[in-house]
């Protein structure tokens, strides 16, 4: 039922304060050097990261947390959040995980409590990378993941859309058309994910990960990542 999504919609959506909007993921470098520049080559960069890079590594770390959680399994739900900030290529891409991750376990024990997410409290004492805590609410909120996955695809897509947007790479219009090209490769990988397990992790985006890296250092940035 339509219902039993409104939280998942609500989570994703940018009224939600996780502070996404702060974050590039490594974009502004990327525009900067020159390897996007307009709706093609940004739908290529983000279609990279959905078939080879972070968005299909955050997927898995969503389902996996979202597995623990449904299973009640602190330990393993333990494991998972560790992975996921090891897995992190960068400083700013941990930070960006691991700010907005804190930011929604925060705001969704005070206005979406769960008994997963006192779980996932008890099991794990640090910091928490955003897609285990989208995995671990969704889980404890009985929303499955053929629905959670696609919205995390789409959300990204969304944020890196709206980056590229701010930074002159394209207009509104532009941009629309990129997400609109993307649905066919989020619903492609959101498919592809829905019984993920430890095997299906792995990702080979190097540039993505170098913008990670270059944009600490870089002169002139307007986002945090």
């Amino acid at each position: 039922m339509i219902a039993d999504i409104l939280p998942l919609l609500a989570w994703l959506s940018p009224a939600f304060p996780v502070g996404a909007f702060a974050y590039s993921h490594g974009l502004e470098w990327a525009h900067e050097a020159g390897d996007v520049t307009d709706a093609a080559t940004l739908e290529g960069w983000i279609r990279d990261l959905a078939e080879h890079g972070s968005l299909r590594t955050d997927a898995v770390l969503l389902a996996l947390a979202h597995d623990a959680a449904a299973e009640a399994d602190g330990p393993r739900l333990a494991e998972i959040a560790e992975l996921a900030q090891a897995l992190a290529p960068s400083p700013e891409r941990r930070l960006e995980s691991v700010q907005q991750g804190n930011s929604f376990i925060r705001i969704a024990r005070d206005a979406w409590p769960c008994a997963a997410l006192g779980l996932l409290a008890e099991a794990w004492g640090g910091d928490v990378a955003y897609p285990v805590a989208l995995g671990v609410t969704a889980a404890g909120h009985g929303i499955a993941r053929r629905e959670l996955l696609p919205a995390f695809g789409l959300a990204f897509t969304s944020n890196l859309v709206s980056a590229a947007i701010r930074l002159g790479v394209v207009g509104q219009t532009d941009g629309q058309r990129v997400i609109a090209a993307m649905l066919p490769a989020i619903a492609q990988l959101s498919a592809g994910l829905v019984k993920a397990t430890l095997d299906d992790l792995g990702a080979c985006a190097y540039r993505s990960d170098i913008a990670s890296l270059k944009h600490e250092t870089q002169y002139t940035r307007i986002f945090r990542s």
